[in-house]
């Protein structure tokens, strides 16, 4: 089921100057802004990339208010593309697993866990299968440092969902308010 959402960018902070409505997926937003230094999330969960088509850094934006980058842990105040989130309500539900390929040791998910290393006793992530919902991981623990979206399927490797390592600090659920 398609969802609806609608998010608004701004290049100024403060929700000020130009600003660009989006209501869908769209990998390239250079045309409509130059710089992106506030956001505002009217409805749906959203991912934003700081390259055109889907790439590079990536945020997640659930609803609310952004004045400025810094509140959706922007490293600056570059947004080049950005898509919504589906399967962002409902039941959460994923394994995690300490070796590429499903193997090693398993633990299975259905909350949010604030330090990977306490719960699973492993500081890398190798390989993920979400079978409900959708996912943030984080870098670091307290949902601090990259973020990697992964909607429901299989991980068969981190470099599956575009990171860089297997580290893996934190991760919680997103879910549309």
């Amino acid at each position: 089921m398609d969802r609806m959402g609608k998010i608004t960018f701004y290049e100024d902070r403060n929700f000020q100057g130009r600003s660009y409505e989006c209501s869908s997926d769209c990998p390239e937003l250079s045309s409509h802004f130059s710089h992106c230094n506030s956001i505002r999330v009217e409805s749906g969960a959203w991912v934003v990339y700081e390259r055109p088509n889907y790439m590079g850094s990536q945020y997640v934006l659930t609803r609310g208010e952004y004045p400025d980058y810094q509140r959706w842990m922007g490293y600056n105040d570059i947004i080049r593309s950005c898509r919504l989130i589906r399967n962002a309500s409902g039941s959460f539900r994923m394994r995690i697993y300490e070796r590429p390929d499903f193997q090693g040791q398993m633990m299975e998910f259905t909350d949010d866990c604030p330090s990977v290393h306490d719960r699973f006793h492993h500081r890398e992530v190798h390989s993920c299968n979400v079978m409900d919902g959708a996912w943030v991981f984080y870098e670091h623990p307290n949902y601090r440092g990259r973020q990697y979206l992964l909607e429901r399927g299989e991980y068969r490797r981190y470099t599956e969902w575009n990171a860089i390592n297997p580290g893996v600090g934190s991760f919680r659920h997103v879910q549309e308010f």
